[in-house]
């Protein structure tokens, strides 16, 4: 298993701890692609938040914040995905969010470090 895949099956397994639904592994739309699409439900009330998320698998921290490594460049091509994910499944008008999960696989287990809302929302 490669370690991008590792990491994406360690940030499923942890939203998925955490009440999380996972609906769909990477999304392709076009060339672009979303690691993880999730559903999060409101914990007191119906609904919830569509996630879509950027996993990113690290053997240490030497290259910086797993933030860091999702630039402007590529949360547009998150978003162009999402609004095609969106379009597709019928889901307009849905709350969406956008996390960043960094995880180190130079740990046992592996850290998990998640940034939600990392790059904003839009309806």
């Amino acid at each position: 298993m490669t370690a991008g895949a590792r990491g994406e099956a360690v940030a499923a397994g942890h939203l998925e701890a955490r009440g999380y639904t996972v609906l769909d592994r990477n999304y392709r739309f076009a060339h672009e692609e979303v690691d993880l699409v999730c559903f999060q439900p409101y914990p007191d009330a119906d609904g919830g938040d569509i996630v879509f998320v950027e996993v990113k698998a690290r053997r240490g921290d030497s290259f910086g914040s797993p933030a860091e490594a999702v630039g402007p460049a590529k949360q547009r091509a998150i978003m162009r995905v999402a609004e095609a994910y969106l379009f597709e499944r019928k889901l307009s008008g849905a709350m969406v969010r956008f996390d960043v999960i960094g995880v180190d696989l130079a740990h046992d287990p592996p850290a998990v470090d998640h940034l939600e809302n990392a790059f904003g929302y839009f309806v």
